[in-house]
């Protein structure tokens, strides 16, 4: 790796540092990371965009490595005094950058970093402080990070993600969290072997439905809450749905199937929120 000249500004100049092969440890770290989308077997997650970065340093994440491509130059000049000085800060051709972060519409900026991970206690532990969601296999990247986004708005103590659910660091889960993935509490576990848990701690344990169940905004949702939402096509699983203390239907026009899980957990939350400040 090399300096690059790279226009007026001095700590530019003096950080970054060209890359020009593909065999580079930490362009194949990104690279791998994206394609996996989840940790890195080091425990970092990879990102992209202005707008994530931003979201990562402001939330306090420990950065490994940051890249940007060539014709980004005015993005690194903003990003750079926001990182680290220990942060590796690589300057990557179009194309080598092009290879590395597969997104649609890339930014030019992307980084590793380093995202807490916690235990199912830690989610529980916070649960007097507002609802826990539990989600079962939410496999579109974009209503996980809806939920996501929406949790942290609405006040929600923490996420569990049961199986089949993506992961919450994939990177285009990453981006439709807007960052709440970076701030909020959230552990993979098996849902069926901790409702027994979640009881103990005086928990009620409410669904979403699509068909049946109590109308929204006659559901009584002020003390301590698990609300579990189901995927997008076949909804909770019947064995999860069986030990529910009750199902919520949310009122909607006839003409429409059902909700997405996005849209289902928001409203949910949205309500939840409203009646513990009433």
């Amino acid at each position: 790796m090399k300096k690059t000249r790279a226009g007026p500004n001095s700590d530019v100049n003096d950080r970054l540092r060209r890359v020009e092969g593909r065999h580079n440890a930490l362009v194949k770290d990104l690279r791998k990371a994206f394609a996996h989308g989840d940790l890195s077997d080091d425990g970092h997650c990879a990102i992209e965009g202005m707008r994530i970065l931003e979201e990562a340093i402001r939330s306090g994440l420990k950065f490994k490595a940051a890249f940007f491509k060539s014709s980004a130059l005015a993005k690194a000049e903003r990003l750079l005094p926001q990182l680290a000085a220990y942060v590796e800060t690589l300057l990557l051709p179009d194309k080598l950058f092009a290879t590395a972060v597969p997104s649609d519409s890339p930014q030019g900026v992307a980084a590793l970093v380093r995202c807490p991970v916690f235990r199912v206690e830690d989610v529980l532990a916070k649960s007097p402080a507002g609802p826990v969601l539990a989600i079962s296999g939410v496999q579109d990247p974009g209503n996980l990070g809806t939920i996501l986004r929406s949790a942290e708005a609405f006040g929600a103590a923490g996420v569990l993600l049961g199986e089949g659910t993506v992961s919450p660091f994939n990177s285009k889960v990453v981006r439709a969290s807007a960052g709440s993935v970076f701030r909020l509490p959230i552990a993979r576990v098996k849902l069926g072997e901790i409702l027994e848990v979640m009881r103990s701690r005086g928990l009620r344990l409410v669904a979403t439905s699509s068909h049946k169940g109590t109308p929204l905004h006659d559901a009584q949702l002020t003390g301590p809450l698990a609300i579990f939402i189901g995927s997008e096509g076949a909804g909770l699983p019947h064995d999860l749905l069986s030990q529910m203390d009750e199902t919520l239907a949310i009122p909607h026009s006839a003409h429409v199937e059902s909700l997405n899980a996005g849209v289902a957990a928001s409203i949910v939350l949205y309500e939840v929120a409203g009646q513990r400040t009433r």
